[in-house]
């Protein structure tokens, strides 16, 4: 069953006539094109954007940018490298559009990737970001839309393959964060992480907002399989890593 809160959230992206073609957030203006995760709808890209630790001189690494503003504004806080995946092409083309609306194309790459499929191997950053799909529904993939697959990950196969594979993009003493809520299914989350030795934690979480009382929670993905991948690399480079 997929939550209320979830369906009104898809359905107000097939409304063409209430869906806007540009928006505000963080003062600035964005453009927004059809069959785009709209960030007016939810509060997830405001919250996570903000509170993502992105100082100057981190290079950062967004699966799943949607529209662009988390990657924009990254590269605006003095991120001198980014990168912005998405498996869809509308949204890889909205936060191109944005990319270049901010005058940060110098800064930002954007590709189309099922999540990190078209990165090198030895392409690192010290953050990752994933606001995921985090609504865990028994409903069949291949029939889900582009709009709902932002939403809904059935199994949790997506955030599996997130956990195993975010770690082989880290920088020495890089970390890895997952945008999530109480609408997603932590125990499913937890679950996984388990059997792949990797701990997840709650970094920063929302107090309950909107009638569903929805809590926002930007998650870090810590030690285990990701301390131990961290390690190999220091080791290579003839140091090691304090443990967390």
């Amino acid at each position: 069953m997929i939550p209320e809160p979830a369906r009104k959230f898809i359905r107000r992206h097939h409304d063409a006539e209430t869906l806007p073609s540009s928006f505000s957030m963080f003062g600035r203006d964005w453009d927004l094109v059809p069959d785009v995760f709209a960030p007016v709808y939810d509060l997830s890209t405001a919250l996570f954007t903000a509170w993502l630790p992105l100082a100057r001189g981190t290079d950062f690494l967004e699966v799943g940018c949607g529209a662009g503003v988390t990657s924009v504004m990254a590269a605006l806080r003095g991120c001198p490298r980014v990168t912005a995946l998405d498996i869809n092409p509308a949204a890889v083309r909205n936060t191109a559009r944005n990319v270049r609306r901010h005058a940060v194309d110098d800064r930002v790459r954007v590709l189309e990737s099922d999540l990190f499929a078209r990165l090198p191997a030895d392409d690192r950053y010290d953050v990752v970001y994933w606001n995921s799909s985090f609504v865990d529904a028994p409903v069949d993939r291949e029939r889900l839309s582009t709009l709902e697959a932002a939403v809904i990950d059935p199994g949790y196969e997506t955030h599996e393959r997130f956990l195993v594979q975010a770690c082989r993009h880290l920088n020495p003493g890089g970390r890895i964060f997952l945008g999530f809520s109480t609408l997603g299914n932590r125990a499913r989350l937890d679950e996984l992480a388990a059997v792949h030795d990797i701990v997840v934690r709650t970094h920063r979480a929302s107090g309950g907002t909107g009638s569903a009382n929805i809590t926002y929670q930007l998650l870090e993905i810590r030690k285990g399989a990701c301390r131990d991948e961290i390690e190999r690399k220091q080791e290579g480079r003839g140091f090691r890593a304090s443990r967390h």
